[in-house]
């Protein structure tokens, strides 16, 4: 164990601890704008369909019902603009976090491969090249990389943490080039649905990639758009060529997601009127603490996109982390997603509106 282990990073988020204490501290409460995790409730439609299907006794299949594979790929063309999207385009996963964890293992990678991803990005990308014991390596344009070995590209647009998109012209050079060199892309679009100043796209998109799904899979997840962080719902979809071999890796890995979370997928990706109420509730969110945190000093860069604002005082960002902490809010050092984020924290507007208000009135 100690092996695996020794592979991997220092968890990043032991470090905010004491910070977390001290934002405790304050009299009214601790504002917690640290890690994203959604805090409205599930959809009532949405917890109905569980309950409905809790009576489950035999075990679920890894590639999901059918019902579950028609929403997908339902969702998939109305949504994200892709055409003749079939079963075998399409993959349920356990939470988006454990595929991006174990992907570069399930694909084959070793060492002398190498796996690329955004130099301010998640942590797990990392950590799931350092788990198969692959090379690992930043970018700020993934086209300026050399081919040579490059078996894993991720994209992540909207990104965590910054919300910058990569508009349709940007995703279609990449994908070109990364075809025309036989890299496999991975595109991380958990937060497509939450585009403010910009209209995320996707790599499935027509207008992306020509019409062909080869080389392309994206990630989708249901934990910000609908709340269900907590039911580990996701999905892959993609090149069949791709998604073939990782279904049957996962069926021998037990990799699957439970028969009342798959009814409630079903429900979730069938209706797109509580997407659009938590959206609202998001964006009054994110305009309130802007406001505040601009009259505070803060710059905030791109955060076009996403659940989170990308702030600055052109300072150390455990200088901020503290003298927010200080005012009971505690939000994520930028150092955690990259050295690129040395400046900058990141601030989730996943509080509740009470708590949010909490955070504007202590900005002020």
């Amino acid at each position: 164990m100690s092996a695996v282990s020794d592979r991997l990073p220092a968890f990043p988020w032991d470090k905010l601890e004491p910070y977390k204490k001290t934002a405790a501290a304050h009299p009214d409460g601790i504002v917690d704008l640290s890690v994203g995790t959604p805090v409205d409730p599930v959809p009532e439609l949405i917890q109905k369909a569980l309950i409905d299907a809790a009576d489950s006794p035999g075990y679920p299949t890894v590639w999901g019902t059918p019902a579950l594979r028609d929403s997908i790929t339902g969702w998939v063309e109305r949504r994200l603009g892709a055409r003749e999207v079939t079963h075998r385009h399409v993959l349920p996963i356990v939470g988006s976090k454990e595929l991006v964890a174990w992907l570069p293992t399930q694909l084959g990678l070793g060492p002398g491969d190498r796996v690329a991803y955004p130099r301010l990005a998640y942590p797990t990308y990392e950590v799931g090249a350092r788990l198969a014991r692959a090379d690992h390596e930043v970018y700020d344009d993934p086209t300026d990389l050399d081919p040579a070995g490059l078996k894993l590209l991720w994209l992540n647009s909207p990104s965590n943490p910054t919300g910058k998109v990569l508009s349709k012209d940007e995703l279609t050079r990449i994908v070109a080039w990364a075809r025309s060199h036989g890299i496999l892309i991975f595109s991380d679009e958990c937060y497509l649905e939450l585009g403010w100043e910009a209209d995320p796209v996707s790599v499935l998109h027509t207008d992306v990639n020509g019409g062909s799904y080869d080389g392309i899979v994206a990630v989708h997840s249901l934990s910000k758009r609908s709340n269900l962080a907590g039911y580990r719902a996701a999905f892959l979809a993609g090149d069949p060529a791709v998604l073939s071999p990782l279904l049957q890796i996962r069926k021998h890995g037990g990799m699957m997601t439970s028969a009342p979370t798959q009814a409630a997928v079903v429900a979730a990706l069938g209706d797109d009127e509580h997407v659009r109420l938590q959206r609202d509730r998001y964006a009054a969110r994110r305009t309130a603490l802007r406001g505040a945190l601009l009259r505070h000093g803060f710059r905030i860069e791109h955060s076009e996109a996403s659940l989170y604002l990308w702030a600055t005082k052109d300072e150390s960002c455990w200088t901020t982390v503290s003298a927010l902490a200080d005012l009971g809010i505690l939000v994520a050092p930028g150092d955690f997603y990259g050295e690129a984020g040395a400046h900058h924290v990141r601030v989730a507007f996943t509080a509740t509106d009470e708590r949010v208000r909490a955070a504007v009135q202590r900005l002020t």
